[in-house]
């Protein structure tokens, strides 16, 4: 096995200039192991991509079934396969009637890239509001319609038309006119630092796009899958987009993502132009198999039960004078600090004790934690000794 970190560094492209550089062997339940037996905790679930665990059984499971049957055989929308279909029927019945048709594409990027193609064919306008501090992923279209600026402006010209409104300003709704395509928000904004909009916020912005003809884009690609503590976000401000899109946890450790709408909405990417979106390993057969068991397990071993309880005992014990706030939703925690140096030194502390905790791009003065839904009290009370000594000793 090759984990030199000379070949990581020199052979496969960087994003930072400080990799955590963990050498991983193995994976299991809240765990990564290094080579050498050393045991982390994941913390933020790989970025919010294992709720349900690192390699839970019946995803491995699944998994398996689905590669003694067979691989890729078709480019997406040709071939009828079981492991799509299936996932489609259990997903959309989870879902609002108006939410009954999927587009299974690789990640969440893709999937907020075709959901706002989806707006314009639907609409034909050009115009797209977005939301300051936002963050919908790395692709062109995607970059666009994010709201941190730093990462953006080495990439201009970026896609025209976009304009970007205060999260939770109501008066800046009047922003949204007849010459908006859609709007795009996360139901709750992860990267801006979990910032939650209340209920009469998130149902004034679905009037205000009723009213002007516009569609409403709820991007949970970090925020769905049981990680605010319901399986969609949206469940809890009894609003329903008109197109939804999920990733990350979404496959349980494998890549996959998907945009949502109507059926009738979806109709418009057949024709004018025919194959007015279209992908090659979208809808995978293992990937979907993997979704498909990651639901079933979110559902049937009932993790949602018990979000709440735990998030609130993560909140109790973490308790010290020096965190000037906790912002939660359900097990999505951000916290607080004086100074971004003060988070860079907790953190790095803690992934010394074998804690892995993690930053927001938009919120640099507070750490994020993300723990996989199946983390038991005992690892809650390990996992927080650690991150308290890590304050103290910050």
């Amino acid at each position: 096995m090759e984990y030199s970190p000379e070949i990581f560094l020199k052979h496969l492209a960087q994003t930072s200039p400080f990799p955590f550089l963990i050498p991983v062997s193995q994976a299991e339940g809240i765990y990564l192991y290094t080579p050498e037996g050393k045991r982390y905790t994941d913390l933020i679930s790989g970025i919010g991509v294992t709720n349900i665990g690192h390699r839970h059984p019946k995803v491995v499971e699944a998994i398996k079934g689905q590669l003694d049957k067979h691989l890729h055989v078709m480019v997406y929308g040709e071939y009828i396969q079981s492991a799509p279909n299936e996932l489609a029927k259990l997903l959309t019945s989870l879902l609002p009637p108006s939410l009954n048709c999927c587009y299974f594409v690789n990640s969440g990027t893709e999937a907020n890239e075709g959901a706002l193609k989806l707006a314009k064919r639907i609409t034909g306008r050009r115009e797209i509001i977005s939301f300051k501090k936002s963050y919908h992923g790395s692709t062109h279209g995607s970059l666009s319609v994010s709201g941190n600026e730093t990462k953006k402006s080495a990439f201009r010209p970026l896609l025209p038309g976009v304009k970007f409104i205060e999260f939770g300003n109501q008066g800046d709704l009047e922003k949204i006119t007849s010459k908006t395509a859609c709007v795009i928000a996360e139901t709750i904004q992860g990267d801006a630092g979990v910032r939650i909009p209340s209920k009469e916020y998130l149902r004034a912005l679905r009037e205000r796009c009723n009213k002007t003809g516009t569609l409403l884009i709820f991007d949970e690609i970090q925020c769905g899958m049981g990680r605010a503590g319901s399986l969609f976000a949206f469940e809890q401000f009894d609003v329903v987009p008109d197109i939804l899109t999920i990733g990350k946890a979404f496959g349980g450790g494998l890549p996959i993502g998907a945009f949502i709408s109507s059926y009738e909405n979806m109709q418009s990417l057949i024709h004018k132009p025919m194959l007015g979106h279209i992908t090659t390993f979208g809808g995978n057969p293992v990937c979907c198999a993997s979704a498909l068991a990651t639901i079933k397990v979110i559902l049937e071993e009932r993790l949602l039960d018990d979000v709440e309880r735990k998030g609130k005992l993560f909140e109790q014990l973490l308790h010290h004078s020096s965190i000037k706030e906790i912002r939660r939703a359900g097990f999505f925690f951000a916290i607080d600090f004086e100074s971004e140096d003060r988070v860079q030194r907790i953190v790095k502390y803690a992934l010394e004790k074998g804690v892995i905790c993690f930053w927001f791009l938009s919120c640099p003065a507070s750490f994020r934690i993300a723990p996989p839904l199946t983390i038991t009290d005992e690892e809650i009370n390990e996992s927080c000794e650690v991150i308290l000594e890590a304050i103290e000793k910050s």
